[in-house]
């Protein structure tokens, strides 16, 4: 029987690989709500770091028991339901959550009675991690009598606006971009002719600037901080540099100066490494800013800046003094490096014409001991032919009182030559035996 079907998601035959079907889960997460006006949105990011995720899906899973709600799946990043009173929707990024509540319907005034009033406070109260953003969002009709500037100003508190009519004049976006003193940041949309999608990617495009311009900053004051460490740092390599520059100053002196550049490459080094993910961080949630900055397609309000001017003027200027530290951290590093490198190879050649000038005295050191040895072996044979001749002469005055026809001096005498050519072959047959014995 041939099988004609198989289980869902599964291509017959080849083996599948074992992420294809998460990766394309991934593709398609995160779906935009769709949104009518008019709503009211609130908008809550807590950092909870790396290896939060457990604890904040937990924490919707305690909401969803208290409103008779199906948690959210095990392993899941994002969650959205409809409690009734709200709806939230939970995301979990890499080291922070988004709770995003939404109300629909009418309001007199859309920042007067926000939609995080219907969550409940002892749940907000127990949320983990750290609020590093919050904002309302009031969604109108653009009829509505908001959009006299007069109103704008009491609803905001302020003139000193942002605002830009949107996706294509679909809708205006007002905004100040300021914490208020109930602690939240206040958006006003007010719709044209947006379609639901288009409204909820709008609102999420809003939410997710003022929410990734914030984890941004964060690397901010880290910079400012760390800026006078790495002023104190770059004018000690520049000391130590000229140090090197002025010339040799004695191996001492310049193994000193290499320690010193080995103890600032490990402090700098150390800045590096207390900075690099906070500052990478940063960089690409600036990205993002930027890119839903231009997802928004802005068209200009009669006397009122862009919210993309705004950001160019306020929030890039922090992000430029960031990416200039980095820079300088960078460059310190390299300069550490080229500096240590180039007296390491001064050192070395110092090293080398001392190990060179050492063998050379060992080398006349050693000729010196061969001429001795030469000296001592000549002595030498003296000696043991004195010594051999010595005994002979005995010899021949001992066989001479025993009647031998025979001339002790004489046969004493004709036996020097023998003995000095004996001990002189002799020792010279020891030395090269001793000398094949080393190799």
């Amino acid at each position: 029987m041939i099988e004609l079907s198989s289980p869902r998601g599964v291509v017959p035959g080849p083996r599948q690989h074992p992420l294809r079907l998460g990766l394309d889960r991934e593709i398609h997460a995160r779906p935009y709500q769709e949104l009518r006006a008019p709503l009211r949105a609130t908008q809550l990011a807590l950092y909870t770091g790396p290896g939060g995720a457990a604890a904040d899906r937990e924490h919707v899973a305690r909401l969803c028991e208290d409103f008779g709600a199906r948690p959210p799946a095990i392993d899941a990043v994002h969650y959205s339901v409809d409690f009734g009173l709200f709806r939230l929707k939970w995301e979990r990024y890499s080291e922070f959550s988004a709770y995003t509540f939404t109300v629909p319907g009418r309001f007199v005034h859309g920042f007067e009675r926000p939609a995080i009033e219907r969550v409940p406070l002892a749940w907000l109260a127990e949320l983990p991690g750290e609020l590093i953003a919050a904002t309302h969002v009031s969604v109108e009709h653009a009829d509505a009598p908001a959009e006299h500037p007069d109103d704008l100003r009491v609803q905001f508190g302020t003139s000193n606006l942002a605002a830009a009519r949107v996706m294509s004049d679909a809708a205006t976006v007002w905004s100040d971009f300021r914490v208020h003193p109930d602690g939240y940041g206040r958006i006003l949309i007010l719709d044209s002719h947006t379609t639901p999608r288009q409204l909820g990617r709008l609102i999420q495009r809003l939410f997710d600037i003022e929410c990734y311009r914030m984890l941004a900053m964060l690397s901010f004051p880290l910079a400012r901080t760390t800026s006078p460490e790495v002023s104190r740092m770059e004018l000690r390599i520049a000391q130590l540099t000229e140090r090197i520059a002025a010339g040799p100053t004695g191996l001492e002196n310049e193994q000193a100066i290499l320690a010193d550049l080995g103890q600032l490459a490990a402090e700098s080094e150390r800045t590096v490494a207390g900075t690099s993910y906070r500052f990478a961080a940063s960089r690409a949630y600036a990205k993002l800013v930027q890119r839903r900055i231009t997802e928004l397609r802005e068209e200009r309000l009669e006397g009122v800046q862009m919210i993309g001017e705004f950001m160019e003027r306020r929030f890039s200027p922090a992000m430029n003094t960031i990416e200039a530290l980095e820079t300088r951290l960078t460059s310190l590093s390299e300069r550490v490096h080229r500096a240590a490198t180039l007296l390491r190879t001064r050192i070395d050649v110092a090293l080398e014409a001392q190990n060179r000038d050492l063998l050379a005295s060992m080398d006349r050191r050693a000729h010196l001991q061969l001429r001795l040895q030469e000296t001592v072996e000549g002595l030498s044979v003296v000696v043991l032919s004195y010594y051999s001749v010595g005994l002979a002469g005995y010899a021949f005055k001992a066989l001479a009182k025993l009647g031998l026809p025979l001339n002790p001096d004489l046969a004493t005498g004709l036996t020097i030559p023998l003995a000095v050519i004996g001990v002189w072959l002799g020792v010279g047959r020891m030395r090269a035996r001793l000398t094949a014995g080393e190799h």
